[in-house]
C-alpha cells in the first residue's frame, strides 16, 4: 500500500465517527420511547451500542456505517488485507477511549489502530 492510500483526513474520520455516534443515539432514543423519554442512565447503553455497532460491522465488513457512507475501510497496515475479528475487537475497544482515537502517528493512524495493526483507507 502506499502511503497516499492511507492519508484520510481528520474531517473524513471526523464525520465517519460523528454518524456512528448518531446513529446509536438514535437507536437508543427510539427504544427508550423517544427523546423526552431518555434520561441520564442512558450515555452507558449508547456507549454499549457504540463499541457494538463499531466492532461487528468492522468485523464483517471491514468498516462501520458512518465510514461506508464516508468511502473509508479498515485494512491490515502490514499488507493492506481484510483485518480479523481480533483486530477489530481491539481496535473498536481502544477506539471508546477517545484519546487512543485523535492521537496520530507520522503515517496518520491513531493508538486504536497502532495497537490493533489496522489502518483507515479511502476505499
Amino acid at each position: 500500500m502506499n502511503s497516499s492510500a492511507r492519508n484520510v483526513t481528520l474531517g473524513r474520520r471526523l464525520a465517519a465517527i460523528t454518524l456512528d455516534w448518531l446513529a446509536c443515539y438514535a437507536i437508543v432514543a427510539a427504544l427508550s420511547g423517544g427523546l423526552g423519554q431518555m434520561g441520564p442512565n442512558q450515555s452507558p447503553i449508547i456507549l454499549i451500542v457504540f463499541f457494538s455497532e463499531i466492532f461487528i460491522l468492522t468485523a464483517l465488513t471491514g468498516a462501520s456505517l458512518g465510514q461506508k457512507i464516508f468511502g473509508l475501510r479498515v485494512v491490515r497496515f502490514t499488507n493492506g488485507g481484510s483485518i480479523s475479528p481480533k483486530q477489530a475487537l481491539i481496535r473498536s475497544f481502544f477506539l471508546i477511549l477517545v484519546v487512543t482515537a485523535v492521537t496520530y502517528d507520522e503515517n496518520g493512524r491513531g493508538i486504536h489502530e497502532r495497537i490493533s495493526g489496522t489502518v483507515l483507507i479511502r476505499d
